[in-house]
């Protein structure tokens, strides 16, 4: 494999580097394989992210605060005391006041290092997504643009997943998980540009709900999957997600063959002129509204769902404890996918046919952001239930519609589809991002996670103000 560099801010020219789909066999086993290889991405990154991380990361902090006689706290008698406490119904002893107290620090440091990390993760994996959009763009291969960077993804993710069975410090935690997101991103990005460069403009929208359901599955399944394996055998959860990127994204490039792109002619650049033109794209006004829209929506998603298996154990009451979390906190993702999966074909079928998207991004931005009012004044189990549920139609019409979107108001989709669409995964990642951070500062000042949810809510309603005015869609 080579890599050829356009000294323009456009993709590299080719004859023929890639070729939409024909009706017929090859386009049928693209539309299975795209969102069984997304799904299997998005089960190892869903089960890192909503399940061992956090729960490692716990596992860490909980030995740093709680030591001796300490160790053997019950946590979830120790939540409920604070509650007590708050809520005047109990006077502490002494005793209890201290162990109170070394509740606070350790939560605050729980969070502290979860957002940390977290932040550190989606950062770079910020950095790395339209350079790799960039360089799939120019690569010169007998299997075609992306195929290397799916294999090489699926190889390198399963090895990363692996290596955090083996962490056994917060730093070398942060550090496995960085690995893990910078691989499988290796891939993503250029499996989701496929869908631009090989699927024709009638099927956009049917073609980006299979992605979509593909995403939100993945994600779903992982953590509950991840949940359950996790409380019976802890980190060996972690070889069922690396067997999983391993195996299905070899696959993918043996079923959904590319076409070759040994024929891509373009003169080397300099490192700079390649990075300055990442930002092309978003001199373009459309392009850009969309793109700080997408960036908006999953600060505001990301802020509500960082310290989801931690809200279940100090948020709710009553409290549960970290083996009931980390089985509960995947079924609230459970009960939304039926009402999920139905907003996805509809929303699809009803764009494509009436050639609107915006109208259903806005609808599920706007639902999104009401459902996290729920468990803002209702702090109780069934109010994540119900958040929850809500959430599911919404995003179902979001992810249905928004990567058609994106390509709606791409700049230039034949030459420059994979950088561009490499800018679009660093809107979602920057939300991913700024998330953490901002609801680790949300907590650590009010020490609640109530207005967490109140400023995801503001937050998610204005990325659906920012798509009314794009005018290159319909």
């Amino acid at each position: 494999m080579t890599i050829a560099l356009n000294a323009t801010d456009s993709g590299a020219q080719t004859s023929d580097p890639s070729q939409k789909y024909e009706p017929g066999s090859a386009f049928r086993r693209y539309k299975i394989a795209l969102p069984l290889t997304v799904l299997a991405f998005m089960a190892a990154l869903g089960g890192l992210s909503a399940i061992i991380f956090p729960l490692q990361i716990q596992k860490f902090e909980f030995a740093r605060y709680f030591v001796g006689a300490d160790a053997s706290v019950d946590l979830k008698q120790l939540s409920d005391l604070k509650a007590a406490i708050a809520a005047g119904s109990t006077v502490p002893t002494a005793e209890q006041s201290r162990l109170v107290g070394l509740l606070n620090q350790y939560e605050a440091a729980r969070a502290h290092a979860l957002s940390i990390g977290m932040t550190l993760v989606f950062a770079l994996t910020m950095l790395m997504q339209p350079i790799v959009g960039v360089l799939s763009d120019r690569t010169r291969s007998v299997w075609g643009r992306r195929a290397p960077w799916i294999a090489a993804g699926g190889v390198l993710g399963a090895a990363a997943i692996i290596s955090l069975r083996y962490s056994s410090t917060v730093g070398m935690l942060i550090a496995a998980f960085a690995l893990a997101q910078l691989a499988l991103n290796l891939a993503t990005g250029p499996l989701n540009t496929t869908v631009a460069d090989r699927v024709p403009e009638a099927n956009l929208a049917s073609v980006s709900s299979l992605q979509g359901l593909g995403l939100l599955l993945g994600s779903l399944i992982g953590a509950l999957i991840t949940g359950q394996l996790y409380a019976a055998v802890g980190t060996d959860a972690v070889f069922p997600l690396a067997i999983g990127v391993l195996v299905v994204g070899i696959a993918f490039v043996l079923i959904a063959r590319d076409r070759s792109s040994v024929d891509i002619h373009a003169p080397k650049v300099s490192p700079w002129a390649m990075f300055a033109s990442l930002f092309a794209s978003l001199k373009d006004r459309d392009f850009a509204l969309v793109w700080v829209a997408r960036a908006v929506l999953m600060l505001g998603w990301q802020l509500t769902g960082t310290f989801g298996v931690y809200m279940l154990q100090s948020y709710v009451q009553p409290t549960l404890t970290a083996a009931e979390a980390a089985k509960i906190a995947p079924l609230m993702g459970a009960v939304s996918a039926p009402a999920t999966l139905v907003a996805m074909a509809v929303a699809g079928r009803l764009s494509d046919r009436w050639q609107k998207r915006k109208i259903f991004v806005i609808v599920g931005s706007v639902g999104l952001a009401l459902s996290f009012l729920v468990p803002a004044f209702w702090p109780a189990l069934p109010a994540l239930f119900i958040q929850h549920a809500i959430a599911g139609v919404s995003m179902g019409l979001y992810l249905a519609i928004d990567t058609a979107l994106m390509i709606d108001v791409l700049p230039d989709k034949e030459a420059s589809a994979g950088r561009d669409l490499g800018m679009t995964n660093v809107a979602t990642t920057l939300g991913m991002t700024l998330g953490p951070i901002v609801a680790g500062q949300l907590v650590a000042l009010t020490g609640s996670y109530q207005l967490v949810w109140i400023a995801g809510a503001v937050i998610v309603a204005f990325a659906a103000y920012l798509v009314v005015p794009v005018r290159r869609a319909a």
